[in-house]
């Protein structure tokens, strides 16, 4: 069975694919998860999703696998140690962003708040739907990433403007940006 899919999934990468059938504009709640993809397109920032997707595990087992206590405090060393992983984005600005990021966590849910709770209340706890019909059709921002964008900046994380939240926004399914035609799209919008 040959299913159409959105036109940026790579057919030659199983990750991508995988990636776009799985977990691509599905609505997650998972606060571990929600906190790997933020720090994720943070990374991504410059470069290709394709790129970062290749180098997910390694980001999980550099990382301990998203534990935000444990990234909070990484000292020198650490960061030493990250600087000199090639399985990662050797960039000093972006491993201290994901430092930085795992500090604003914690003080959220210090607050008595998540990621989860933070930002489905932007949406009502309901996905954006649109209805694309081609590549073109999907926006970069929009004024409601625009306002996530400052939200976290304002809590003191990292690498989290306005494009970089409105990618988070749809890998996380708050927005449903799977082309019309995808057999995703109905399947992400009836979650």
């Amino acid at each position: 069975m040959n299913l159409h899919r959105c036109s940026w999934a790579n057919p030659a990468n199983p990750r991508y694919i995988a990636y776009h059938d799985e977990e691509w504009g599905l609505p997650c709640h998972d606060e571990l998860r929600l906190f790997e993809m933020l720090n994720l397109e943070g990374a991504q920032a410059g470069l290709s999703w394709e790129t970062i997707l290749n180098k997910r595990d390694s980001y999980r087992a550099a990382f301990d696998n998203w534990d935000a206590r444990k990234i909070a405090a990484y000292g020198p060393d650490k960061v030493a140690e990250l600087l000199a992983n090639p399985g990662i984005v050797r960039n000093k600005l972006k491993v201290a962003a994901a430092i930085t990021n795992a500090q604003a966590y914690l003080r959220l849910v210090d607050e008595g708040s998540g990621l989860n709770q933070f930002l489905w209340a932007y949406v009502g706890g309901q996905p954006i739907v649109n209805h694309v019909q081609k590549q073109g059709d999907r926006q970069a921002s929009t004024e409601l990433s625009d306002r996530i964008s400052k939200d976290l900046a304002k809590r003191g994380f990292k690498f989290v403007g306005s494009t970089i939240v409105y990618a988070y926004m749809q890998g996380i399914g708050m927005v449903n940006d799977h082309d019309h035609a995808c057999f995703r799209h109905a399947a992400c919008q009836a979650r």
